[in-house]
């Protein structure tokens, strides 16, 4: 029986999916707030990436990645998809092991607090939350994907985080 050698593409898109899936798919329910679209939409993604000649994309995919999560999830938003509240337990990340019942619950009430917060920043600092401290990515590269300028970036981000702090100093009075 003759073994035929794994697609060197293959090996790559696999590696692909496996690093971008889930930030992909919730940084499409933040657009669409519903999941199942969200999958959708990085399904639709990958699909694409598929078509892409890799050496044209391969040394900015993360940045494309989003990019092209945006513009499905912003077109599917704009032709009439229902829109309906996320559940946090969406974004919500895995607690870590480690402290006890009390603790993990302060945690949850203080994630949530937070969660709570962000969604009452205009939809742009939203946006740029999201890819910075969800997705963990550099100002240039949420230039690239919401098309705006790095120094527009980082404006929206202070102005964010400024009033994120506001609030959370006026919970804590």
């Amino acid at each position: 029986m003759k073994h035929e050698p794994q697609n060197p593409d293959s090996e790559w898109m696999h590696s692909i999916v496996e690093a971008h899936a889930a930030d992909l798919t919730r940084y499409a329910a933040s657009i669409l707030f519903d999941t199942d679209a969200a999958k959708d939409v990085v399904q639709d993604v990958f699909l694409r990436l598929w078509k892409e000649p890799r050496e044209r994309i391969a040394d900015h995919v993360r940045p494309w990645l989003f990019r092209a999560c945006r513009n499905r999830a912003l077109d599917i938003r704009r032709k009439g998809g229902r829109m309906k509240p996320l559940d946090e337990s969406h974004t919500a990340q895995a607690v870590a092991e480690g402290p006890g019942p009390a603790a993990m619950a302060e945690q949850n009430d203080r994630h949530h607090q937070l969660l709570h917060l962000i969604r009452h920043l205009p939809d742009n600092q939203q946006e740029v939350v999201r890819l910075k401290f969800q997705n963990g990515m550099s100002y240039k590269e949420i230039a690239t994907v919401t098309e705006l300028s790095v120094t527009n970036v980082g404006f929206l981000l202070h102005t964010a985080i400024q009033t994120l702090r506001a609030r959370v100093g006026a919970i804590g009075e």
